[in-house]
């Protein structure tokens, strides 16, 4: 059964610190041992009390010491393994929490761009804090509660047949039903489960979406709606939910009824067997005792497989994107590239999105390094698809790309984009302060050589501008910024991690012309001797660029320098006329 096996996942998840699991296991064997102990004491006891009548005191005496000693001996060590267990066991699952939750941060944040495109942020973020806390809950109530179950059940229930087997059998029928009821409740009601977590996650996409685009939602009135859309698929969650709750409800209470039934019948049993001879009073005492914590346990077993079975699809989604391989994974044996010189070169690259979708066919070119290239097309051309092959966002389908003569696939991830530099269309910020934004180019950097960066990239002054200059906090996603200030943030990052391969997307898009005749000197100064990619959707940005290629459902139809281009009176030429044209018009 899943069932089953992603329990034993979870557990499996301890093996780092196995000689602790393992302590923390034989104190839960010894606390299952002094348990079934307790009853058999008892039942000893009370028959040394019905057999006094013609035994001399000092001999019942001994008999009661000794038994009360044994007893004394038997609570003390279980004061003792309770003591390690709920030492060691909370320690133990709080640092196997926060491991996990790395493990996954870890997975997730190398998982490729594709992935991340198919699952929303706020699902992702959701399954990573509610898949850690079951597993934390899982992993402490295994070592305080399920672990002596299992003992109790599987290895000491049945050493009572050596007691009186006709009593136990009537302990082994009650765990039997409770198994089999156990069993057929998560059959019939597992799918309807994994319905609701999946309507879980919806609820958490939904107010995720809502909160991240909380601008829209104001600026659009969308307050009621958004509110409406989370009222309705609470009610959906709440829909699949009953009719498994029911179920499990029906579990506990046949599951109380059965105990009940189980006290009785061992009862009405041992007064039986006590008349015909076959049982003494002790061992129907002892039996009622053992009754009576087998009842416990199977509460706990019934609890611990209610849980369990609620949270199966988180735990299952969790596990689900640990096993997601990257499909631009390191090759074994990588290489590390050294600081390349920057001659790129495309052979027959071809590149298809998952579902068949062709972005890009057979293109070849040649960059020699330091020279500037800028990729020109319509929307959807093929060009920012080119360059995340370069960066290996993506892998081609066919063909290579290489560096110094190098496949980029045989060499690692963190070489490779080392030696690359992205400044992207959307200016991309972490809720950090400014500095801290900038470091992500070159962690150990200088203020000298942040200030440096910064005032090539036009940002220096309205950084200065900033209640604390570049200690300042940009909020979420550069919220507190501006378009164009997030956009010179982002120039200033790639300037100072001073890659020798570049690429520009679009990255003055967002600059008034003041601004970007300013950034555009920058840029070109900063270009020299190094090789530079540009796309740009505005051919004037392009004009001095070394080489043109214009690129046409996913191929690169034409080649050239600017004038060539318009002297061609191709593709290139009619995208020029028709952004003059739309200029005067705009002018007038």
């Amino acid at each position: 059964m899943e069932f089953l096996n992603v329990y034993r996942r979870v557990l499996a998840l301890l093996t780092p610190e196995r000689g602790l699991a393992v302590t923390l296991a034989l104190a839960n064997l010894a606390l299952a041992g002094l348990h079934f102990a307790e009853p058999v004491l008892f039942g000893k006891v009370v028959d040394v009390l019905a057999g006094i009548a013609g035994r001399p005191a000092g001999e019942v005496w001994h008999d009661t010491v000794l038994l009360l000693t044994l007893w004394g001996v038997v609570g003390l060590t279980g004061i003792v393994a309770n003591i390690l267990v709920a030492l060691f066991a909370d320690r133990l699952a709080h640092r196997n929490r926060l491991g996990a939750m790395q493990r996954f941060f870890e997975h997730v944040l190398a998982l490729p761009l594709a992935f991340h495109g198919d699952i929303h942020s706020g699902r992702l973020l959701k399954v990573m804090l509610q898949g850690a806390d079951h597993l934390f809950g899982l992993w402490l109530a295994f070592f305080r509660e399920h672990l002596e179950t299992f003992v109790t059940l599987l290895v000491l229930l049945p050493l009572t047949l050596l007691l009186n087997w006709r009593l136990a059998l009537l302990l082994i029928v009650l765990v039997v039903l409770f198994a089999v009821m156990t069993t057929l409740v998560i059959r019939r009601t597992e799918r309807a489960q994994s319905e609701v977590e999946s309507q879980h996650s919806q609820l958490a996409a939904s107010a995720s979406d809502a909160l991240a685009n909380v601008v829209v939602v104001q600026s659009f009135v969308r307050h009621e709606a958004e509110t409406r859309n989370f009222s309705d698929i609470s009610r959906k969650v709440l829909r699949a939910q009953f009719p498994v709750l029911n179920w499990w409800a029906l579990v506990s209470v046949m599951t109380r009824a059965a105990s009940t039934l189980a006290v009785i019948s061992i009862f009405a049993l041992g007064t039986w067997l006590t008349l015909a001879g076959e049982a003494t009073v002790g061992e129907v005492v002892s039996f009622m005792g053992f009754a009576n914590l087998l009842i416990g346990r199977l509460e706990h077993a019934m609890g611990f497989a209610s849980r369990l079975f609620f949270q199966l699809p988180a735990l299952r989604e969790f596990f689900q994107v640990l096993d997601t391989r990257s499909n631009v994974a390191e090759r074994p044996g990588a290489a590390t590239l050294p600081r390349v010189r920057g001659d790129v070169a495309f052979e027959g690259v071809s590149f298809a999105y998952r579902g068949g979708q062709r972005a890009l066919a057979d293109v070849d070119m040649q960059v020699p390094a330091g020279s500037t290239v800028a990729l020109v097309g319509h929307t959807g051309a093929g060009k920012t698809t080119a360059l995340s092959l370069l960066h290996r966002v993506w892998d081609p389908t066919a063909g290579r790309i290489l560096i110094d003569g190098v496949d980029i696939r045989e060499v690692t991830l963190a070489s490779l984009r080392q030696n690359i530099g992205v400044v992207f269309q959307e200016s991309l910020l972490f809720n950090r302060s400014i500095a801290e934004n900038l470091r992500v180019g070159k962690p150990d950097a200088t203020d000298a050589e942040l200030e440096a960066a910064a005032r090539l990239a036009e940002a220096h002054d309205f950084i200065l501008r900033q209640p604390r200059g570049y200690q300042t906090l940009v909020g979420e996603r550069g919220s507190t910024l501006s378009g164009g200030e997030r956009q010179r943030l982002a120039i200033a990052r790639a300037l100072l991690k001073d890659p020798p391969v570049l690429i520009l997307d679009e990255a003055t898009s967002a600059l008034d012309a003041a601004t970007e005749a300013r950034v555009q000197r920058a840029l070109k100064a900063l270009t020299h001797n190094r090789t530079t990619f540009v796309i740009a959707h505005r051919l004037s940005t392009v004009r001095d660029a070394d080489r043109i290629l214009v690129f046409d459902q996913g191929r690169i139809v034409e080649r050239g320098t600017f004038a060539e281009l318009v002297a061609a009176d191709g593709v290139f030429a009619n995208l020029v006329a028709t952004q003059l044209a739309a200029s005067r018009h705009d002018a007038t």
